[in-house]
């Protein structure tokens, strides 16, 4: 069974940090790209990053280019997003997805929230 844990989230001031994890299991992990996704209040599921089945390859939003870094660890499973200098427009739910065998799976999410 295919499952995606996130973890992490919490409340930040702006310019802070915090580190999301993802923990993933019933697949071969390591042979698999996973991307990380965020849906702010009354909006839609916005790509953030994605890291390839090495972590050879990563990809960013612009609007987070230079502040997040996403890695993995494949001998735990997991896929992390390194978030610095948190802005309040950063403020959403960060999910974690995979596309496997031809069918999408999303963890249940983990509120990041960035105010004063």
């Amino acid at each position: 069974q295919v499952r995606l844990v996130e973890s992490g989230g919490g409340s930040v001031q702006p310019g802070g940090s915090l580190r999301l994890s993802c923990a993933a299991s019933g697949f071969i992990f390591s042979d698999n790209t996973i991307k990380w996704y965020r849906q702010a209040p009354g909006k839609g599921r916005e790509l953030v990053a994605t890291i390839t089945r090495d972590g050879g390859t990563t990809n960013y939003a612009d609007s987070v280019k230079g502040r997040f870094t996403i890695s993995r660890d494949n001998a735990k499973n997991t896929v992390y997003l390194q978030m610095s200098r948190l802005k309040p427009e950063d403020t959403a739910v960060y999910y974690c997805r995979l596309l496997y065998q031809s069918r999408l799976y999303w963890g249940q999410g983990t509120q990041v929230t960035v105010s004063l």
